[in-house]
């Protein structure tokens, strides 16, 4: 059922797709559709479950929240929070935000392994020779036997190995906040990197943006990995010193695949553009065709839970 500002009484759901779209909707709720225009579909302060749009810049997201004065659950369409962490000291007490882990795996992990694969046999000399009429043959790298190693080893770090799996490589290590064991063996520490990065042939980065992964990928962690060794980051850009990355690919020491870059977006003539070795795609990790349904499976699914009252997935934090 649509809403407007009549006061019903029913939970008001704001939605950024229009509620009909989504099959299954619970209909003890009512659902305002909002994709981050100018115009709020309702007053702020009768939202009660809000599902943030799926844009690129933060504002539009955080922009309803300090006048959302009942909102009960705040649910991100992204795996990162980052963006929306600020703004949960500011909501009602108990309100819980939700991350959104599953709905981006496959096409993340598509998107690492087309960047890697691409990165690895130089598909954008290819596509210049092309476009300039030459046929320019040549030795180029393979990813099998190669050594990759995943820093970021929750959902979409697990999916990329799937996905590397049919690659015949020559070993996957991972890596995450705490050692454990995985389906696919051992999850080191990221304390264990010093020791790990000098032996890998790639590797990908696929951790959340937090205190402890910020500028992570130093100009150390950068010297500890090998000589012509490729760095694909499809987490965050500010995982990465940009300026110290800037520094390897002019040496030629390393090579970069980034659908993440600091700063976002990248601004014309900023050095990474033309750096050598570097391959750049403009944060589309997400954004495929197979976004669309796993998110309306998510929403489908939270709402539900929402409206019996039952314990949400993915609570991130909850304000106090």
């Amino acid at each position: 059922m649509s809403a407007d500002d009549s006061g019903s009484a029913r939970p008001l759901v704001w939605l950024p797709f229009p509620a009909e779209r989504i099959e299954g909707l619970p209909d003890t709720l009512d659902y305002a559709f909002w994709d981050g225009g100018p115009d709020y579909p309702t007053d702020p302060a009768r939202c009660d479950f809000y599902a943030v749009p799926y844009v690129t810049d933060p504002e539009p997201c955080t922009r309803p929240l300090a006048a959302m004065t009942r909102v009960r659950v705040v649910q991100a369409l992204t795996a990162g929070v980052d963006h929306l962490l600020p703004a949960v000291e500011h909501l009602p007490k108990g309100a819980v935000l939700c991350n959104a882990r599953g709905l981006h795996d496959a096409s993340t992990a598509e998107l690492a392994l087309a960047l890697t694969l691409a990165s690895l046999r130089d598909i954008p000399g290819f596509v210049r020779a092309q476009d300039a009429g030459e046929w320019r043959q040549g030795f180029r790298p393979a990813l099998a036997d190669k050594s990759v190693l995943i820093v970021g080893y929750g959902s979409i770090g697990s999916a990329i190995e799937d996905r590397l799996a049919p690659f015949e490589c020559a070993r996957v290590t991972r890596v995450a906040r705490s050692a454990r064991e995985a389906a696919r063996g051992p999850v080191h520490p990221i304390a264990a990197l010093p020791g790990l990065l000098p032996d890998a042939d790639v590797v990908v980065l696929a951790a959340p943006l937090t205190e402890e992964t910020r500028g992570l990928v130093n100009a150390g962690f950068l010297a500890r990995m090998k000589d012509g060794a490729l760095l694909v980051n499809v987490a965050r850009g500010p995982i990465v010193d940009t300026k110290a990355l800037l520094a390897e690919l002019d040496a030629g020491r390393l090579r970069a695949a980034l659908d993440v870059t600091d700063p976002e977006p990248l601004p014309p003539g900023h050095p990474l553009w033309s750096a050598p070795g570097v391959l750049i795609t403009p944060h589309v990790g997400g954004p495929s065709s197979a976004f669309l349904p796993r998110a309306e499976r998510l929403l489908r699914d939270q709402l539900t839970r929402f409206a019996l009252d039952a314990p949400l997935q993915n609570v991130v934090v909850a304000a106090r």
